[in-house]
C-alpha cells in the first residue's frame, strides 16, 4: 500500500489560526493515500469480510471506468481472428465490471447505495458523507455496514 504522510493540525480554530497558545496546538500525522474503507478496517470497525466487499466493489467502478475521464481512450480494436487466443478484450472487460457494479449497487438498494458510493467510491471520509447525505453524525457506518454486507452477498464472500 502506498503512503502519503502529511501533518494536520488539531485545534478547534483549524490551521493558522490566531490566539491559540502554540503549546496548546496539537499535529497529527495522516496517509492521504489510505482509503476511509482501509482506515476503517485497520481499525476494527470492519469486518474482513465488509473489507473484501468494499474492495470488489470498487474494483469494478475503477475497471468499468465509471469516474470522471480526462481525455478520449485510444486502444486499439480487436479485429475477429486476431489477439492473443481466448478471453475478453479490454471493452468487453469494461462492460463486464460495469454489470457486476449495477448489479451489487442494485442488490444494495437506493437508500443504500448513496453511502456505499461515496464512501468506497468516492473515497469521501464518513463524516463528510454524512454531511453530504443530511445524516445524523455517526449514523453513517451502521448505514455503510449493511450495504456493506448486501455487497459481500453479492459478490459472494464469505
Amino acid at each position: 500500500m502506498r503512503r502519503k504522510l502529511a501533518e494536520r493540525e488539531l485545534t478547534p480554530a483549524g490551521p493558522g489560526s490566531k490566539g491559540i497558545d502554540r503549546r496548546s496546538r496539537r499535529t497529527v500525522t495522516v496517509n492521504l493515500a489510505e482509503s476511509p474503507l482501509a482506515w476503517l478496517h485497520a481499525r476494527g470497525h470492519l469486518s474482513d469480510r465488509l473489507f473484501a466487499a468494499g474492495e470488489c466493489l470498487r474494483a469494478d467502478y475503477e475497471r468499468a471506468r465509471l469516474g470522471p475521464n480526462v481525455t478520449m481512450r485510444w486502444d486499439p480494436v480487436r479485429i475477429k481472428g486476431e489477439g492473443r487466443g481466448p478471453g475478453l478484450s479490454p471493452t468487453e472487460r469494461q462492460i463486464a465490471a460495469k454489470e457486476r457494479f449495477d448489479g451489487a449497487i442494485a442488490l444494495a438498494g437506493s437508500g443504500l447505495s448513496d453511502i456505499l458510493w461515496r464512501v468506497v467510491c468516492a473515497c469521501e471520509g464518513l463524516p463528510d458523507a454524512e454531511r453530504a447525505l443530511a445524516w445524523p453524525a455517526r449514523s453513517g457506518k451502521v448505514v455503510l455496514k449493511i450495504a456493506l454486507e448486501r455487497v459481500a452477498d453479492f459478490y459472494r464472500i464469505r
